[in-house]
């Protein structure tokens, strides 16, 4: 995944090749926030910059700048595979939950 970090706030970044250019878009963001540039030291110091004009919108606006997170969702799996991560957790001694944290984790730290 390509993906930038600066001060916590983390951005996805995808190259536009009709604007023969990088474009970044904030992520976890009450809104939305995006920047360009044509090579990393220009798209980092965008990045900067959009930030800082949508913490200071969202300062003014007296709006919280970064989504929140429950810590819930909903996932919609097939039965079978329900059966597999009940068995399997019941096996490891642990729940459903807490085998699919472990799997997720495991997800984003192979990700990064």
């Amino acid at each position: 995944m390509n993906t930038m970090t600066y001060d916590g706030y983390h951005a996805k970044i995808e190259y536009d090749a009709e604007l023969d250019t990088f474009r970044g878009e904030i992520l976890g963001l009450n809104g939305g926030a995006d920047f360009y540039g044509r090579n990393p030291k220009e798209l980092r110091a965008e990045f900067k910059k959009s930030l800082h004009v949508f913490l200071e919108v969202c300062k003014e606006k007296g709006i919280e700048p970064r989504r929140h997170y429950s810590g819930k969702f909903n996932l919609r799996i097939p039965p079978e595979l329900h059966e597999q991560l009940a068995i399997a957790a019941q096996v490891k001694g642990t729940s459903v939950n807490k085998l699919a944290q472990e799997a997720l984790q495991k997800e984003i730290r192979d990700a990064g």
